[in-house]
């Protein structure tokens, strides 16, 4: 793959709300002693089996799942047991903070997207894993090139488990699009002849929704595509001209997926991952295309790993060992999943054979060879930073989606 070299740093998110939910109490530093102070105090197996409590606040458990379980099947002397708790990004801070702050961790590793990582680092509740710890986690150089580059973003604080280029991509029914438009341009000109047809959800809560946002910048060829405030003059120009033939945008992906089911829209920006699962999983028709401007630039995601501090030796020993695991080619293929995140991998040698069987199943009948062919040819960039990101999805409210976002009843 051809990597931009343009890549930026993760700033705090300024606009995350601390929310008040209380936590279950639990001993100082959870099971095998007190905080550890000192990396040294960490052994390199734990001194008896641990049971780790995960929170997902990325849908990371569908892609490590597996990964998880056969470790702890395979290493019984390491993790006795594993639950799983899942909340949205912006419950990062209020379930983990006071857990942090009174040290009592009933959470002990993290699953997050950039913005929970972000969220995270600004109120300082991570332990610098890579700094203390990455020499247990070598397979981290293994890293395929744009997951290196989301490694970077982390600061040393989150250890990057799955990857995907993302987008921006098109979605369309072919009985209603006879060539799907090659151009912004030509996107354009398609909605204003079809008013309605065409739609994305509100950014600030949508993966496909925000990918579009941030890639447009790149092909557009805007002075600074990592600048929404001085640097997107075409972006918004063309957002607000397009925005003129969408009648709604939804608050959630859920209902743009919707929205192509019945039929109500009949185009729409996506993602690798998004453009694929609903297929395979029946909420979509399997004769909708995707398709691809001529010149567009990849803007990638990851997910990540990250350590309440306070944690105990034990738990950070059995940790480091699950992510080394999990960073093998043979664990790390299973991220394929149902093209959720596809391809999914972070690591090189993580390819499709190795994946399981129904994984292979479903990307032989559901996948796109174009998907494939793109990553190979395009170039990729990383996200916004967070800072940026919240101007953006601002900029976005305050003069694109205006009276227009549609609140979930």
């Amino acid at each position: 793959m051809r990597t931009s070299k343009k890549a930026v740093a993760l700033a705090g998110v300024a606009a995350l709300t601390l929310l008040t939910a209380c936590t279950p109490p639990a001993p100082p530093g959870g099971e095998g002693g007190g905080a550890v102070t000192d990396a040294a105090d960490v052994p390199d197996t734990p001194s008896e089996p641990v049971t780790l409590n995960i929170l997902d606040v990325a849908g990371n458990q569908r892609l490590t799942e597996g990964m998880v379980d056969e470790f702890v099947e395979n290493n019984p002397d390491v993790i006795e047991s594993v639950t799983w708790e899942t909340g949205g990004a912006p419950d990062v801070t209020g379930i983990v903070k006071p857990q942090v702050d009174s040290g009592n961790l009933s959470i002990d590793v993290v699953f997050t997207g950039n913005d929970g990582l972000a969220a995270g680092i600004s109120q300082d509740l991570w332990l610098p894993i890579v700094d203390d710890y990455g020499d247990r986690v070598s397979n981290q150089e293994n890293y395929l090139e744009p997951a290196a580059k989301m490694q970077e973003l982390a600061q040393g604080f989150g250890v990057v488990t799955t990857y995907y280029p993302s987008g921006p991509l098109l979605q369309y029914d072919p009985d209603v699009v006879d060539a799907p438009p090659a151009t912004p341009e030509e996107l354009l000109e398609w909605a204003k002849a079809n008013p309605g047809k065409f739609g994305y959800a509100r950014p600030a809560n949508s993966g496909p929704g925000r990918t579009f946002l941030m890639g447009l910048p790149y092909i557009l060829g805007d002075e600074d595509p990592t600048d929404p405030e001085n640097g997107w003059d075409k972006t918004w120009a063309y957002l607000k001209e397009l925005g003129e033939y969408v009648d709604t945008y939804p608050t959630g992906t859920g209902q743009v997926v919707t929205n192509m089911a019945d039929g109500t829209w009949a185009m729409i920006p996506t993602t690798t991952g998004w453009e694929i699962a609903p297929r395979a999983e029946g909420q979509l028709p399997n004769k909708l295309q995707a398709a691809a401007f001529d010149d567009f630039t990849w803007v990638t995601d990851a997910h990540y790993a990250a350590i309440p501090k306070g944690q105990s030796a034990d738990k950070i020993s059995a940790i480091m060992l699950l992510l080394q695991d999990m960073l093998t080619p043979e664990q790390n293929a299973k991220a394929y999943d149902a093209g959720y995140f596809y391809p999914g991998p972070a690591v090189e040698g993580a390819t499709l054979d190795l994946a399981p069987q129904e994984s292979q199943d479903v990307i032989e009948e559901f996948g796109r060879p174009m998907f494939d062919e793109l990553i190979e040819s395009q170039d990729a960039v990383v996200p916004l930073d967070a800072e940026s990101m919240v101007k953006a999805f601002d900029i976005w409210d305050r003069e694109v989606g205006g009276g227009k976002v549609e609140e979930e009843s």
